[in-house]
């Protein structure tokens, strides 16, 4: 105990690091995928690939029959995906900080099988996963 009081200022760094460590895998994340079930939503046939990066990043490179509508153009071409309701859409940005955003407010206009890629089209390209250029 005397230890303890003796070096409090040390104790607290380390349960405040501590906590800093776990605080993101506290946090709600959304409806996220990895490449493996991305892969495997896919390969049953019934899945919708909307890449939501500018037009530029997706000429470049993107997933095999990706639909590319950017995030700032969504809220207004969100009509265009209500045909995918019933299907599982997976949303793809370059990192997955972008999909999650379009995410929610796919889940927002009624889609109940929305996911977005877990670290985006860069987890993707380091897995050897094929793309489109």
């Amino acid at each position: 105990m005397k230890f303890l009081i003796d070096n409090i200022f040390l104790v607290a760094v380390a349960i405040l690091s501590g906590g800093a460590l776990l605080l993101p895998l506290l946090q709600k994340r959304g409806n996220r995928v990895t490449t493996l079930q991305a892969t495997q939503f896919i390969n049953q046939g019934k899945t919708l690939i909307l890449d939501v990066r500018d037009s530029d990043a997706f000429a470049a490179s993107h997933l095999i029959d990706a639909k590319n509508i950017p995030l700032k153009d969504l809220p207004q071409r969100i009509a265009e995906l209500d045909k995918f309701k019933a299907k599982t859409v997976v949303v793809v940005c370059q990192t997955g900080t972008q999909s999650s955003k379009a995410v929610a407010q796919l889940a927002q206009a009624g889609f109940a099988q929305a996911y977005s890629l877990d670290g985006g089209i860069a987890a993707w390209q380091t897995q050897g996963l094929p793309t489109v250029k």
